[in-house]
């Protein structure tokens, strides 16, 4: 699936579920599902003692994360397989002139 058709989806299954939410709430749950990928990365390395070993949660919560993100995107009106087309474009740019993707910030 492109992600133009994972918007798609998306954006009908929130409609017909009735999860509708503003933008801050969407960003707001972006984030909460962003720190429960850090949790879960804690416990995968015990708290930095070992080496990163996903849960069985892991792809749950990397699941849960995109599908917010994509709410988030649908919400703000970002198309993100042209969001993604410009990112990779300006990384690739960067390595060939710099050779780091960083913003030399």
């Amino acid at each position: 699936m492109e992600l133009r058709e994972a918007q798609r989806v998306v954006a009908r299954f929130v409609e017909a579920q009735g999860l509708e939410g503003s933008l801050e709430v969407r960003l707001l749950d972006l984030a909460s599902e962003v720190g429960e990928l850090a949790r879960e990365s804690l416990t995968g390395t015990r708290y930095g003692r070992g080496p990163f070993q996903p849960s069985a949660a892991w792809a749950d919560e990397v699941g849960d994360a995109f599908f917010a993100l994509i709410c988030l995107a649908n919400a703000s009106g970002v198309d993100l397989q042209a969001s993604l087309e410009g990112v990779m474009a300006k990384y690739r740019r960067r390595l060939a002139e710099r050779g780091s993707p960083g913003s030399g910030r």
